[in-house]
């Protein structure tokens, strides 16, 4: 069988680009071509041409994630062996599948993941949703959001609200974290994957991106178990972690052509 292919039941060490398909009548990407190079990234996205800038986070997060071939980016391998869980310890990256998207109830438009990790390790499979961020904010706050809401942005938030186990988010909770952690659990039940991880891949030195963080960690009851790494405790099938990881800052520098 060629390589140059791949459906969600065959996986390379591989960066794959991702093909509109439909599943239950909402656009989904679910079949995956391998990238040869950084600008094979630009297509996938939502506004490839005002997105595509050097030192913005789509072409440094594809920079980076390219640099490290068919290994995670060494700074995330780093932080996540740092926790000492026996989840997170020695994961191997079976494919990394950019703009990677999750049908969320209450609407047609789907959560985008910068890049989806899939990993395992002797204990089993681990999926990392990735946001990536250089100094742009993680969405709206909650309060702004809860105002403006649609009667279908509405149940989802109350969809989402139910997925995290809570009744109710704080206003000045970032709405990005939300969704990027319901994309982390639900893609893990898809996989039947024991572990789901909400990495944010920071390459910028906006202080309140961290604050943001830590703030969401907090409402959820998150555990410190090393710098960085934070595991909610009430969640069990599958286990959740929250990582904060700092990126390798020379990849701001490098600009990578438009495909376009």
């Amino acid at each position: 069988m060629g390589r140059m292919a791949y459906t969600c039941r065959r996986f390379a060490p591989q960066l794959m680009l991702g093909v509109s398909a439909h599943i239950e009548g909402c656009p989904v990407k679910r079949i995956f071509i391998p990238t040869s190079k950084g600008s094979d990234w630009q297509r996938l996205l939502a506004k490839p041409k005002l997105h595509w800038k050097k030192g913005a986070s789509a072409m440094t997060t594809a920079a980076a994630w390219e640099d490290a071939r068919d290994a995670l980016p060494v700074e995330i391998t780093t932080v996540l062996d740092s926790s000492r869980d026996e989840d997170l310890l020695g994961l191997t990256l079976l494919a990394a599948i950019p703009e990677w998207e999750v049908h969320l109830e209450g609407g047609d438009t789907a959560s985008h993941t910068d890049v989806l990790a899939l990993c395992r390790n002797d204990r089993g499979l681990c999926i990392i949703a990735v946001e990536s961020k250089v100094d742009e904010d993680f969405g709206p706050l909650l309060k702004d959001k809860r105002a403006e809401a649609s009667s279908g942005q509405g149940m989802r938030l109350n969809f989402l609200h139910s997925l995290l186990g809570v009744s109710r988010l704080d206003d000045l909770i970032r709405y990005q974290l939300v969704h990027r952690t319901a994309s982390a659990l639900l893609t893990a039940r898809e996989f039947h994957a024991q572990v789901a991880v909400m990495l944010v891949h920071s390459f910028g030195t906006k202080a309140s991106l961290r604050s943001d963080f830590d703030a969401f960690c907090g409402v959820l009851g998150a555990q410190e178990l090393s710098l960085g790494v934070h595991i909610a405790p009430s969640f069990r099938n599958p286990r959740l972690f929250l990582v904060w990881c700092s990126g390798n800052r020379q990849f701001l520098d490098v600009e990578l052509p438009s495909a376009l």
